[in-house]
């Protein structure tokens, strides 16, 4: 039996920002920067390096996003849990796994709460630039 989400349809939504870092690079590719001089076609090529390796590691995911909606899936199956959907907001792609996956549940109208009780992207939290403590616990029973 086939994974629900391994349809072209769902791979082409679930892959578009991929697409779309792909087909800004091909773009990219294409301005005739040459008249502007070499800095222009140095800058130009490690831009389209850096656009195209992005979209290549997102097409990479895709195994990895078959499985997130799996767990998932599984996880919101008897009620949905916001918590379970908290890293999964933080990233373009994994919003886009979030809208799939209470669409399948049928509870595609609680996406906009969840994004509500969410910061916003340009959200300085004074936690992100306090010192953190790390504490390391070597135990002293285990061997090697």
């Amino acid at each position: 039996m086939p994974h629900p989400i391994a349809t072209t349809r769902r791979f082409l939504y679930l892959n578009f920002w991929a697409f779309f870092l792909l087909f800004s690079g091909i773009a990219l590719a294409v301005l005739p920067v040459y008249r502007l001089g070499t800095v222009a076609v140095v800058m130009q090529i490690i831009a389209v390096i850096i656009v195209g390796r992005g979209a290549i590691n997102i097409f990479r995911t895709w195994d990895n996003k078959k499985r997130k909606y799996t767990v998932l899936v599984e996880r919101n199956r008897a009620g949905i849990r916001p918590d379970t959907f908290n890293e999964y907001l933080d990233a373009p792609c994994g919003r886009l796994l979030v809208k799939i996956v209470l669409n399948d549940l049928g509870q595609s109208d609680r996406y906009r709460d969840m994004r509500k009780a969410r910061p916003g992207f340009w959200t300085c939290r004074k936690e992100n630039f306090r010192r953190q403590n790390v504490r390391v616990y070597i135990n002293p029973k285990f061997d090697r």
